[in-house]
């Protein structure tokens, strides 16, 4: 990899990296185990896909075995079929959700400045998950690195899907990927198939997840820690609830 494309990814822990996608400033995550990578989130577009997908194989030496979606927003779930051949994870009733919402998804995405073209193409090969999570659920990366995908929405929409990747060693932080159920570089976006007021729920549930002391990556925006998250959690108690939107909101 490039000394650029190598810098474009943040370490968060030992083999746990994330990268801010330009544009939305979106967050992708990635996970190393001896087996293979594992990637939260996969852009707004096919050729962002290609490029993470291709960075991530040069950076780590290893194919990209699975996929976890975190929600279903363009900007993180367009770059999916960039990834074929891997088994890709979403909330539960997200399989079945996501093929409904291809024309939403589209306008949502060529409303926010991507090319129409980009999001035809991008729409007409979207994927759904293979695999969807009712509670939580353990995945083996091999080499004792082991992820949890837990549903612990509805709150930013309807199907949120954190990631919480243990540390392997004493000391090392556990790292949890919140997809926009919490967003640092702005106010927590609420479109129309958010669900105000639960939200705050799913952030104590993430919160529980989590822990005191680990790292939380936001869907978009720097890593925050646990006060932020209940800061975040607090604030949106108190939000009023938002006027009818005319889309989804970005993220």
């Amino acid at each position: 990899m490039t000394a650029q494309g190598n810098a474009l990814w943040e370490e968060l822990a030992p083999g746990v990296v994330r990268r801010r996608m330009p544009g939305w400033d979106e967050t992708v995550g990635a996970v190393r185990g001896r087996d293979g990578v594992l990637v939260v989130d996969t852009g707004a577009s096919l050729r962002a896909g290609a490029e993470i997908r291709r960075q991530l194989r040069d950076l780590f030496g290893l194919p990209v075995t699975h996929v976890v979606l975190t929600h279903p927003h363009f900007d993180h779930v367009l770059g999916t079929a960039a990834f074929a051949g891997v088994e890709v994870y979403g909330a539960v009733g997200l399989t079945t959700r996501l093929p409904h919402l291809a024309d939403e998804l589209r306008a949502d995405a060529v409303r926010h400045g991507l090319a129409p073209e980009e999001a035809a193409d991008a729409v007409d090969l979207l994927v759904a998950p293979h695999h969807q999570v009712c509670g939580e659920l353990t995945l083996s990366l091999g080499g004792g690195r082991r992820v949890m995908l837990a549903n612990v929405g509805p709150g930013h929409t309807g199907h949120d899907l954190a990631v919480l990747v243990p540390g392997q060693a004493p000391g090392e932080p556990e790292v949890v990927f919140c997809g926009d159920l919490v967003e640092e570089s702005g106010e927590p976006q609420a479109g129309p198939d958010a669900h105000p007021a639960v939200w705050p729920d799913a952030l104590d549930r993430l919160l529980a997840l989590g822990g005191e002391d680990a790292l939380y990556v936001p869907g978009h925006g720097a890593v925050v820690d646990a006060a932020f998250v209940a800061a975040q959690r607090d604030q949106l108690r108190r939000r009023p609830a938002p006027p009818p939107a005319p889309g989804p909101a970005l993220g």
